[in-house]
């Protein structure tokens, strides 16, 4: 049976069991902390990295990833402080250029972030992995998969798979946040390019 661990969340003492994450117990005690790629039903891949929080060990402090870090005892973690906001700053002046639009323009408003230093492709992809993971751990399908590697890296649907699935399916829609729309049901005509290369041309 898992133990009982005591933390403080932004100075708030709280309770978890053994083998949450700090982000699974700060939901647990109504504090919040901004994800994009996490979803309850997946497995924790913090890929975003927006839900990054400070924690304190002993005299040691550093930046860690709230989706994937385990509780411990006696661990205190700030959610909001200055180190944080800036780290989150960063990271949306990252995506902005990649896509303004649902979740990431809703942080990037309450972060304050209303341009971006850096340029990219409008792609509307954040390559978080929800759809790819969606389809892999809850549907059984991997009809949806990774290609390529580095600034190459892609979504891209499987040919020998998605066009089975996909038009009729379209659960990972809801989940994307950068609220991407592809009607599948006329854009698989060629399955061999990346999802991103389908935007453009339809």
């Amino acid at each position: 049976m898992s133990r009982e661990v005591t933390l403080k969340i932004n100075g708030k003492e709280v309770k978890a069991t053994e083998g949450m994450t700090i982000l699974q117990a700060a939901k647990n005690n109504g504090i919040e902390i901004p994800t994009l790629c996490y979803n309850e039903q997946l497995k924790p891949y913090g890929a975003c990295r927006i839900c990054t929080v400070e924690i304190t060990k002993g005299r040691r402090k550093r930046l860690v990833v709230a989706c994937v870090y385990p509780v411990e005892e006696g661990l205190e973690v700030e959610t909001e402080n200055e180190r944080v906001r800036k780290v989150r700053k960063m990271i949306l002046e990252l995506l902005l250029p990649l896509s303004n639009k649902g979740p990431i323009k809703d942080l990037a408003e309450k972060y304050g972030v209303t341009k971006s230093r850096f340029e990219a492709e409008p792609t509307d992809c954040i390559l978080c992995g929800l759809c790819v993971r969606y389809c892999a751990e809850v549907k059984k399908a991997n009809a949806i998969c990774f290609v390529g590697r580095g600034t190459k890296k892609q979504i891209a649907f499987v040919p020998e798979i998605a066009p089975n699935i996909c038009p009729t399916c379209r659960e990972c829609y809801s989940l994307c946040p950068a609220s991407r729309v592809i009607d599948l049901g006329e854009s698989i005509y060629s399955l061999s390019i990346p999802i991103s290369e389908k935007i453009k041309k339809s």
